[in-house]
């Protein structure tokens, strides 16, 4: 994908401690690669694994108070600030808002959410109805998808 649209990498959930660290909700396998957040609102210094997800200390929140006020915000670095992907890989955010259609070309309906519970991805459709359905992301399930698609086999889309 070539656009340069914001991807979320991580969520600050609450504070840690009194001296400016946050807790947060990784959606990425290793946000330290990144220093930058936020268009440079926020400059990761350091990042650790704890008992309740990865926690984090910016340059720009210098204590527990700046911390709680914090909580909600996602971090977000360039689309172009991500890795190259391999062949068969994609990005969960490249795969939300596609088009789901069928293997004729008809239109099915929209990718709202990828989900992943422990046995690989699994995306969520929205039909024009609003009924909602589950597809696992496996060849056998999903034969392709580009920029603009997201092809579901038949049978997969009852």
């Amino acid at each position: 994908m070539a656009n340069d649209s914001p991807v979320t990498l991580a969520v600050i959930i609450g504070a840690h401690g009194v001296t400016g660290e946050v807790r947060l909700k990784v959606f990425a396998e290793d946000l330290s690669v990144h220093r930058s957040f936020n268009g440079g609102a926020l400059t990761l210094k350091s990042v650790r694994h704890g008992n309740n997800g990865a926690i984090a200390r910016f340059a720009e929140i210098p204590d527990r108070t700046a911390a709680e006020k914090l909580r909600g915000t996602e971090l977000a670095v360039p689309r172009t600030a991500l890795p190259p992907l391999g062949e068969g890989e994609y990005y969960h955010a490249d795969l939300i808002g596609l088009a789901a259609v069928s293997e004729a070309g008809e239109a099915i309906g929209t990718v709202v959410t990828v989900e992943n519970f422990g046995a690989g991805d699994v995306i969520e459709i929205e039909r024009p109805d609003t009924k909602r359905f589950m597809v696992p992301m496996q060849p056998a399930a999903v034969p392709r998808w580009d920029e603009a698609t997201l092809t579901v086999a038949d049978g997969w889309a009852e």
